[in-house]
């Protein structure tokens, strides 16, 4: 059962706690980079072998498979991938930035370029479920960012792609899809391998594999993120309905065992409908199980004297995913500092951003919302500036410069300007 909990009769650490299963997987990821980084190709295929349950014959995926794929989904969920590519275009169009140019001074010119990323990797999960929504979600920025090539990594279960996320690619704008999943695909995205394109950055959550993968091959190439299991914190009064919390608390804890489902309120007799709620939605989930052990693992509902209280939890927390489930939420909206995604009002369930409102889904885990941002169109831009002086406007500032060069010790970098402006002022 969640745990009830009243904001000054427990401990903070136990409020304020991630109870999550920590597994080390750091020396056979390292091995499985390691083996792919040697042998490419063929260790991807004995993964693929030994994990999805076949090796394929090819690891791209052709057009012919894709054509096939989309032929074989009900006609109605490809035209709502459509329409959902459509709303996260809307969307993230209004993040496409352009570089600028200003004179400050006279004869001096500075500014700064944006250019999109020439190849990105699009990790997509297909554990427990296959995910189109993810690939939407990475790819239609990378597309808007201008990126050259977009490539998508999943695994293939039998050497066979799942349709929706084929369906998902050709709608996203993806270049080309590859057959390999886990560890193995994000060392190939990063090194390269005689199929699998060497990239410049890798973006999409994974299992503890795929995380660890990350952060290995963090520095020979990008990443977005260390995802971890998914979250929710919902922030309600006692004018929500706990039946529609409890759904929404489960719409997460369904991922995984390790998710967090977090109600903070200031009504005790919600908090107590609710706790009555889970345990009657729980037995009707097709993954139960694992509904029920993140509820009793990771489930909290935090009771506080008031909302202004149960906002300082939140942010706090600094959820992943935070709903607003109150009389007037667009009030409170202002006051959450630190959420990857606000939910705002009792007909926003939080499905709604996962799928179909437009707003990206891959957000920060693990109280990194506190520094860290949703997936963006500035994920697969990189920014340089350049600067231009006239001769004048060096020999009017050369002498600061020159100066500040010396107080710190480096008289090579002093010496380049005095060298010029001693010549220039003759």
């Amino acid at each position: 059962m969640i745990k009830l909990m009243t904001l000054g009769q427990v401990p903070e650490s136990e409020i304020f706690s991630r109870a999550q299963e920590v597994l080390d997987v750091s020396g056979p990821v390292a091995e499985i980079i390691k083996n792919v980084r040697e042998r490419g190709d063929a260790a991807l295929r004995e993964y693929a072998d030994k994990f999805d349950g076949g090796a394929p014959e090819r690891l791209e995926v052709t057009k012919e498979e894709t054509d096939a794929a989309i032929a074989s989904l009900d006609p109605r969920f490809v035209q709502v991938l459509r329409d959902a590519a459509e709303n996260i275009r809307l969307f993230h169009e209004k993040q496409l930035r352009e570089g600028y140019s200003i004179r400050p001074r006279d004869g001096v010119v500075l500014g700064q370029r944006v250019h999109p990323l020439e190849k990105v990797g699009l990790y997509v999960p297909a554990g427990t479920a296959a995910l189109p929504s993810s690939v939407l979600m990475s790819a239609v920025p990378a597309k808007i960012a201008g990126c050259g090539e977009i490539v998508v990594v999943t695994p293939a279960r039998g050497g066979v792609v799942a349709p929706q996320i084929l369906a998902a690619a050709r709608i996203g704008g993806v270049h080309r899809v590859f057959k390999t999943g886990g560890a193995q695909a994000v060392a190939a995205l990063a090194y390269g391998t005689e199929s699998v394109p060497r990239v410049d950055k890798i973006v999409g959550p994974g299992n503890a594999y795929v995380a660890e993968a990350k952060r290995q091959v963090f520095g020979a190439v990008a990443i977005d993120m260390i995802a971890g299991p998914s979250e929710i914190l919902i922030l309600a009064d006692r004018t929500a309905d706990p039946e529609f919390v409890a759904s929404d608390l489960l719409s997460q804890a369904e991922h995984d065992r390790n998710a967090s489902a977090v109600l903070v309120t200031d009504c005790a007799e919600l908090a107590k409908a609710v706790q009555a709620q889970l345990e009657r939605q729980i037995p009707l989930l097709s993954r139960r199980e694992i509904a029920r052990a993140s509820i009793d693992r990771n489930g909290k509902i935090i009771v506080t004297d008031d909302l202004g209280r149960a906002i300082e939890v939140a942010n706090r927390i600094a959820p992943e995913h935070m709903e607003i489930y109150t009389a007037d939420p667009m009030s409170y909206l202002e006051r959450v500092t630190n959420a990857g995604s606000v939910f705002v009002g009792g007909a926003t369930p939080e499905p709604v951003g996962d799928y179909y409102a437009g707003c990206n889904h891959t957000l920060p885990t693990g109280g990194t919302a506190r520094f860290s941002s949703p997936l963006s169109v500035d994920d697969f831009v990189k920014k340089s500036q350049y600067m231009y002086y006239e001769p004048s406007a060096l020999l009017r500032e050369g002498a600061d410069i020159a100066y500040f060069a010396h107080m710190e010790g480096l008289d090579g970098h002093a010496g380049s300007v005095e060298r010029r402006c001693a010549r220039w002022s003759r």
